[in-house]
Order: structure tokens, then C-alpha cells, then sequence
């Protein structure tokens, strides 16, 4: 990628290496934390990124990330006129492979949206406390970027959208309110589920908690109790927890830390042994209670 991409755009301040962009200057991630207050967030959840690049977990700038975009642009040309990549196999990459709404398509790592009826290709970035876009409109030669280095910032990236199609083609004003409504959703959201939750997490509770709990396929949970309150360490990442009584009457942990907000472990019972539940749309994940290495040690 570097020196195939970056360095014939000139992206030179372009990196997939985490521990070179972080020695730099560089953006750190922000999230909101349990009362809804921005805060400066981890970066453990991202280093999962790592092993799938470079289909993610790219550190750019403002200025590297619009060179890019230009390239496209220009038919996969650079400034000078050489040909970087061939036009062929660049439009490729955007023909509809996967159908994602009605006037929504992915192609090759690039989504067309037709939505008010002018085809703008984009592509986002998502992270822990990090949120972009690229987007431009081939037929017009316009392009713009977006970088943003907190959790809310993912609100911004839809109205970024519908505003620069306003700006270029005199659209009605929508973006702007688009914007404040989502911010006021969200805001709404936080609150609600403030009132529910008991931070930190209810002692009467968590001291039920077995000491660790292990699924095959992702690993292990270890229960802390601190000072501070109650703490779920997956080895990767670790964050406070508040606690909820569900309307079944269940009881769940939440996770409520910056940038790890919002994860929800069910407190369980399987085949007799205390038990946590992590439910994706599609699955559910049973993470039973093991023993304490700490004791095995001993």
C-alpha cells in the first residue's frame, strides 16, 4: 500500500502502522461516557482492526485522504498526468455487487447512492472514537472528505452528504435540521437509558458475579471489583460497568467507559453454573463461569 498508493499520491503522512501515527501528531478518539458528557475514549477496542487490514485501520489526513480522492477523480490519474491505476479497473470497482436499499448499492470496497438523484460514490471509516467518509460525484468532478474523532461524529456524515449535494446542485435545506434532529435523538436516547441504569453497577449485585467467565470462540471475562466499582476485562479491553434491571426482571451489565459504551452482559444461569450473555441481531453468545486462574495458581 505504501508504496504502491501512498507515496505515487503523496500521501505521506498515510499509515496502517498504529504505534508510527500515534508517536505523531495525531487526533486522539472521543466518546460519551454514561451521562452523556464527551470524554477522551481507549484505543484498545481498535487494535482488533489490525489483522484484517487494509480493509480497515487506516490513519490519514484531511489533505492525504482528498489526494486519493482527486485520483479518482481523474480516472486514476495522479497531478502529473501519469497513470496510476487503470480507468477500467477503477470504474469496476464501483459497479453494484450488493443491492443496499432501493437507490443504494456496494461495489469493490465503494457504495453509489442515488438517494437524491444524483450518483455520489462513497465509502466510510468506522472505530472506537473515529468516524469517516470520502465522497465524490464522478459525472460533476466534485469530491469532499470528512474525518472526525468522536463517536458522535457519525452523525455528521449523512448530512455532510445531503449538504454538499445542496450546496452544488441548490437543493432545499434539509442537512442543517437533519443534523440537530439526530443530535437531539441522541441526546434523548442518553437519557433515557441514564434513568435506568445504576452507576456504578449496583454492589448487591455484582457481588454475585463469579470471579471469571469463558466462551470457546471469544475468550474470557474477568470480573474486578475496585474501588471505583465494578470492572469486565476481556484481555483486549476493559471497562467500568453500570448495571440495569431489565423489564423480565433479568439483570445486565452494561459496559461505560468512552468509546466502549453501551455492551451488555446478561446475567445468566446454564447448566447450573452462573452465566453472562452477549446477543448480537443474530447470535448469542453464553460465557459460563471457569475457574479463577489466580486460585489455580495458588
Amino acid at each position: 500500500m505504501r508504496t504502491q498508493i501512498f507515496e505515487p499520491l503523496g500521501m505521506s503522512r498515510t499509515t496502517f502502522d498504529f504505534a508510527r501515527a500515534q508517536k505523531s501528531n495525531h487526533a486522539r478518539p472521543h466518546g460519551l461516557d454514561v451521562d452523556g458528557k464527551l470524554a477522551i475514549g481507549k484505543m484498545d477496542l481498535n487494535y482488533a482492526v489490525v489483522p484484517v487490514r487494509p480493509a480497515g485501520g487506516m490513519w490519514t489526513s484531511v489533505h492525504d485522504l482528498s489526494r486519493y480522492v482527486m485520483m479518482e477523480l481523474a480516472g486514476g490519474r495522479l497531478s502529473d498526468g501519469s497513470r496510476l491505476v487503470s480507468e477500467q479497473n477503477l470504474v469496476m470497482r464501483r459497479s453494484p455487487q450488493i443491492l443496499l436499499g432501493e437507490d443504494q448499492t456496494y461495489g469493490m470496497g465503494l457504495m453509489e447512492d442515488r438517494t437524491w438523484g444524483v450518483n455520489v460514490v462513497h465509502h466510510g471509516g468506522d472505530l472506537a472514537g473515529y468516524h469517516s467518509d470520502m465522497i465524490f460525484l464522478p459525472v460533476h468532478g466534485v469530491g469532499a472528505v470528512i474525518l472526525t474523532n468522536s463517536d458522535p461524529g457519525v452523525r455528521l456524515r449523512r448530512p455532510f452528504m445531503r449538504r454538499l449535494l445542496e450546496v452544488l446542485f441548490d437543493g432545499k435545506p434539509e442537512a442543517a435540521e437533519d443534523l440537530a434532529a439526530s443530535a437531539r435523538q441522541m441526546k434523548a436516547e442518553i437519557a433515557k437509558e441514564r434513568e435506568r441504569l445504576i452507576v456504578p453497577a449496583d454492589p448487591s449485585q455484582a457481588a454475585k458475579l463469579a470471579a471469571r467467565y469463558r466462551n470457546a470462540a471469544l475468550g474470557d471475562v474477568v470480573v474486578r471489583h475496585e474501588r471505583g466499582g465494578t470492572v469486565f476485562d476481556v484481555g483486549e479491553w476493559k471497562s467500568a460497568v453500570a448495571s440495569r434491571v431489565n423489564d423480565d426482571h433479568t439483570i445486565s451489565f452494561i459496559t461505560t467507559d468512552p468509546s466502549l459504551l453501551g455492551f451488555e452482559f446478561v446475567v445468566a444461569d446454564r447448566d447450573g453454573k452462573r452465566a453472562l450473555i452477549v446477543r448480537d441481531g443474530q447470535h448469542e453468545y453464553v460465557f459460563a463461569e471457569t475457574a479463577d486462574r489466580s486460585q489455580e495458581q495458588e
